[in-house]
C-alpha cells in the first residue's frame, strides 16, 4: 500500500540535469514522490544527490517502471531516440503520464509512448536553470508552454500550477515558432550585451557589465511591458519602449554609430558589430513606422544612411 495522499504520483525523472533535477524536486515539494531519477555525468549525479536526495539512481528503463508519471529531460536532439528506444523495449505503460520539458517538441515526438497507451504533455519552463536549489523559488510566476491533446490538456495545466508556474497553452504546429521566439530573444540578446561590452572595452570602459546593467534592465522591463500592449488590437507594442536615434529621427547619430562600430571592427576584427547594428537599426526604423514612430521620408533618410558604404 502507498502512504501518499490520492493524486499524489510516483515521478520517475529521466535526466537529472538543471531542469529534471530542479523540476523533480519542485514536484516532491508539491507532494508527489520521486521514486527514481537516471543521471550518467558527474554534475547530473551531484545535482541528483543534492536536490533528489535520497532518490535512486537507476537506469533508464527501470526508473520508467517504476513510475506513474516520467520526466523526461533529456537534450533536445536526444528526445526522439529516447522515446523509441524506450518503446522498442516494451517500456511505457498504459494510463502513465509522459511529461519532456522541450521547447522545440510539442507531443508529435511522444508518439511511440502513445501508441503505448501513455499519456503525453509537453511542459516548457520559459526560464534558464542554474540546477540549483535557487530555480526553485525563480519557478514561481514562470510562465510554462503547454502542448497536450484536448482531453489531458488540464492534467498538464495542473503540473504547472501545482509547482508555482503559470501555463500558457501553445498548439503543436506552433512549437517551433514559440521556441525560435525564445531563441531569438534570449540567446540573441546575449549577444547584443557581449557586442555592447566589447564595445565600451573599446571605448576605455573598465566596467562595461556594470554600466550596461542599470540601462539593459529599465529597457527590457519597458519592453516586456509595452509588448503585451496593442493599440486597436495591433500596435505598437514594445516598440512604444525604442528610444534613441531612430524614434528621433536623427540620422547623423546613426552615421557617427556606423562610423564608429566600422573603425571597432577594423581594429579588432569585431566584424559582426556593425553587422547587427545594422540589421536592428533596420528593423528599428521599419517597426518605428509601422508603429507611426517616424514617417516616411524620416525612414528613407535613416535606411538610406545605413546603407552609404
Amino acid at each position: 500500500m502507498s502512504d501518499r495522499r490520492p493524486g499524489r504520483l510516483g515521478v520517475g525523472v529521466v535526466g537529472a540535469g538543471r531542469v529534471g533535477s530542479v523540476l523533480g524536486s519542485a514536484l516532491r515539494a508539491a507532494g508527489h514522490a520521486v521514486v527514481g531519477a537516471s543521471a550518467i555525468s558527474d554534475a547530473s549525479l551531484e545535482r541528483a544527490a543534492s536536490l533528489l536526495p535520497g532518490v535512486p539512481v537507476l537506469e533508464v528503463e527501470e526508473v520508467v517502471e517504476r513510475a506513474e508519471l516520467v520526466l523526461v529531460t533529456v537534450p533536445d536532439d536526444a528526445l526522439p531516440t529516447l522515446v523509441a528506444g524506450v518503446a522498442k523495449v516494451g517500456g511505457w505503460q498504459p494510463g502513465q503520464l509522459v511529461v519532456h520539458t522541450s521547447g522545440r517538441f510539442g507531443t508529435a515526438v511522444l508518439e511511440p509512448a502513445f501508441r503505448a497507451g501513455a499519456i503525453p504533455l509537453a511542459i516548457h519552463p520559459a526560464m534558464t536553470f542554474t540546477g540549483t536549489s535557487l530555480d526553485l523559488a525563480r519557478l514561481e510566476g514562470t510562465t510554462f508552454a503547454v502542448t497536450a491533446p484536448g482531453a489531458v490538456l488540464p492534467i498538464g495545466q495542473a503540473l504547472v500550477v501545482e509547482i508555482g508556474g503559470e501555463p500558457v497553452v501553445v498548439d503543436e504546429a506552433a512549437r517551433p515558432l514559440y521556441h525560435a521566439a525564445l531563441a531569438h530573444g534570449a540567446d540573441h540578446l546575449v549577444v547584443l550585451v557581449a557586442q555592447a561590452a566589447q564595445a565600451l572595452e573599446a571605448a576605455g570602459v573598465e566596467h562595461p557589465g556594470r554600466l550596461l546593467q542599470p540601462l539593459l534592465s529599465a529597457t527590457l522591463d519597458g519592453a516586456t511591458r509595452a509588448a503585451d500592449t496593442r493599440e486597436d488590437g495591433v500596435g505598437p507594442g514594445a516598440v512604444a519602449a525604442l528610444s534613441g536615434a531612430v524614434p528621433a529621427g536623427d540620422a547623423a547619430t546613426v552615421a557617427a554609430h556606423t562610423d564608429a562600430l566600422a573603425a571597432l571592427a577594423a581594429s579588432t576584427g569585431a566584424t559582426d558589430v556593425p553587422a547587427s547594428y545594422a540589421i536592428l537599426t533596420r528593423a528599428a526604423v521599419r517597426r518605428a513606422l509601422a508603429a507611426h514612430r517616424i514617417d516616411e521620408r524620416t525612414a528613407r533618410t535613416l535606411l538610406d544612411t545605413l546603407d552609404v558604404p
